[in-house]
């Protein structure tokens, strides 16, 4: 048992935990919360908004294009 968690091995898993939230798990719930909260925001969350969009760059770059927000077809 100790083999598998020595510190190496266990130093790769964490660093693959943190990568993988950071460049795929808390980008899509950011690409979520712009989808619901986009047209309602005020300006203080305008601004929080954009720092995630900043900060998650990376990710969000990596996981939008498999997202389509577009506004859906209105009725004529």
């Amino acid at each position: 048992m100790s083999l598998l968690l020595s510190a190496p091995i266990l130093a790769a898993i964490v660093y693959a935990a943190i990568a993988g939230a950071y460049l795929l798990v808390i980008p899509v719930v950011v690409l979520f919360y712009f989808k619901a909260r986009w047209y309602k925001t005020g300006s203080l969350e305008r601004v929080f908004i954009c720092f995630l969009a900043f900060f998650f760059f990376p990710g969000l770059l990596l996981v939008s294009p498999f997202f389509n927000f577009r506004p859906e077809a209105r009725q004529i």
